[in-house]
């Protein structure tokens, strides 16, 4: 999480960090969706209007889904800086990564080595037969 203006948080504080954004956003919409599904619910007769019950309940299942939506966003948020923490913060991983191709490379080096080695020394072999031949025929420049 590379945060401006604050210093560094240990990596244990951060995971704590973390773990507790995520629970509170889940939580948040859990709770959130719980009460739309509660407004659902319809009640007998009552002292309100029936037309001030249903914008007191539209109001309310409009604020409680910007609060699901806000929560969601934050989670959107929590990931990208988990994503971030990994790449900037996972050295083992980045330094084993290189290792496998640093092999693979050398692997393919030293195959491609012998490949051009055995083309050398069938050439040669080849050009060796051509100049005798050459040289042991009537057809030589005299």
């Amino acid at each position: 999480m590379a945060q401006q203006g604050k210093p560094p948080q240990s990596r244990e504080a951060l995971l704590k960090s973390y773990n507790k954004r995520l629970k509170d956003d889940v939580k948040s919409i859990l709770d959130n969706f719980m009460e739309i599904v509660k407004l659902g619910v319809v009640e007998e007769e009552c002292q309100v209007n029936r037309m001030t019950q249903v914008e007191e309940i539209n109001f309310q299942i409009q604020v409680r889904s910007a609060n699901m939506v806000r929560a969601a966003e934050s989670l959107m948020k929590l990931v990208a800086d988990v994503k971030q923490y990994l790449i900037l913060n996972d050295f083992p991983s980045v330094n084993e990564a290189i290792t496998q191709n640093s092999q693979i490379f050398k692997t393919k080096s030293q195959e491609a080595d012998q490949k051009l080695m055995a083309l050398r020394d069938d050439m040669a072999s080849d050009l060796y037969e051509l100049e005798e031949e050459f040289y042991s025929s009537i057809y030589k420049e005299k």
